[in-house]
């Protein structure tokens, strides 16, 4: 099977579990300004969630645009993408800039749901989100750091 029969494939899954999900589910969610918990846990039980994920870490080590079909089937279907959009790629700072103890502690247990990280704060008073602004930074401390800085929103806190 070529790339392109694969990423269809993988599309055409995600479209038939996004069916068990219609629109009634998410409008109710955003009537209760609630949490999609049975969604996230279908798609983490499926492994769409840990796509990025290499494979020695349990995800399957696809890469950005399999993450990208994922996240488009899903907000094609009426899916709100910040619940799942936030938990694909928040780790890979993780992966990018952790410690090999770091990875193998989180990672898995991100892979298998055990573990959700999606929270981050980037926003700033003078700087909005505009990264190349942001002024707060973290100090080595030797056995650990001390972050300094204001934040004045905190994206699924």
């Amino acid at each position: 099977m070529s790339r392109v029969e694969d990423l269809q494939e993988i599309r055409n899954s995600v479209r038939r579990l996004c069916r068990q999900f219609p629109n009634q589910y998410w409008r109710e969610l955003d009537q209760q300004r609630g949490y999609p918990d049975e969604f996230i846990r279908v798609l983490t039980e499926q492994g769409y969630l840990s796509v990025l994920i290499p494979e020695q870490y349990g995800g399957a080590g696809l890469g950005v645009s399999v993450a990208g079909a994922i996240l488009e089937e899903i907000s094609r279907s009426g899916g709100h993408p910040g619940a799942f959009h936030a938990q694909m790629y928040t780790m890979g700072t993780l992966l990018r800039h952790g410690s090999s103890e770091q990875k193998e502690r989180f990672l898995p247990a991100i892979a298998s749901g055990e573990l959700t990280l999606q929270a981050f704060a980037v926003t700033e008073p003078a700087a909005g989100t505009d990264t190349t602004s942001i002024s707060t930074f973290a100090e080595n401390r030797g056995d650990h750091y001390l972050v300094n800085g204001r934040k004045i929103w905190i994206s699924r806190a």
